[in-house]
């Protein structure tokens, strides 16, 4: 599989990377009512993910480029996502974009890539595991500056940097884990390399919300 040079940083979700400030941003607002993408939309997308996989291990020096250009207006638009994989209920990989700068079409082929073939906690994904993938997707909003009081568990993901380092925690997270608000704050922290006070001590908070689907929560 062919895909153009990456505009934007794969993250995987349990790294820590660093890059340039985001600029000063609105703060977070109210969430738009009702699902943003349809269920053939959400299809689509599942499916290119699958795609994306199959067609990088497909043997062969002179294999066909997936197609990579955005089916409608919505899905060109620039959208951080995250591709996760899970094989037999267990993660196998998850990377992500964490700021718009690629068209939503084109991010999820190469983080579906990513996590199959580069997050480092885990092998390659092999061509006998790729049709017993299940995939999730969650696309993200623009991350804006937050108060920490004001963090949702459920809601809000949290992306902290400090001292060129930053660690993101998607909104399934803390829920999964029983976290509460304050153990949130701290394991985004961690995620950074940070001290788990860092987010009392003047690193940048930030939240997005996520539409997160997949195969095995529809």
């Amino acid at each position: 599989m062919s895909l153009l040079p990456r505009s934007s940083p794969a993250v995987s979700i349990e790294s820590s990377a660093s890059g340039a400030e985001m600029p000063d941003a609105e703060p977070l607002g109210a969430e738009a009512s009702g699902p943003e993408f349809s269920a053939a939309e959400r299809t689509q997308l599942l499916t290119l993910a699958h795609q994306a996989i199959v067609s990088a291990l497909e043997p062969g020096p002179k294999k066909p480029d997936l197609p990579l250009d955005p089916p409608t207006a919505h899905l060109a638009e620039l959208r951080g996502v995250f591709t996760s994989l899970y094989l037999g209920g267990a993660l196998r990989g998850c990377v992500g974009y964490v700021f718009p700068t690629t068209p939503l079409y084109r991010a999820v082929a190469e983080t579906a890539c990513a996590a199959a073939f580069e997050d480092a906690r885990f092998d390659p994904v092999k061509l006998d595991e790729a049709s017993r993938l299940q995939i999730e997707l969650s696309v993200l909003s623009p991350p804006r500056p937050i108060l920490a009081d004001a963090v949702e568990v459920g809601r809000h993901g949290l992306l902290i940097s400090a001292s060129g380092l930053r660690g993101l925690l998607l909104p399934q997270v803390p829920v999964e884990r029983g976290w509460n608000r304050i153990t949130f704050l701290e394991q985004t922290c961690r995620k950074a390399a940070l001290p788990l006070d860092a987010w009392q001590k003047g690193a940048t908070l930030e939240a997005f919300t996520a539409e997160v689907f997949g195969e095995s929560s529809g």
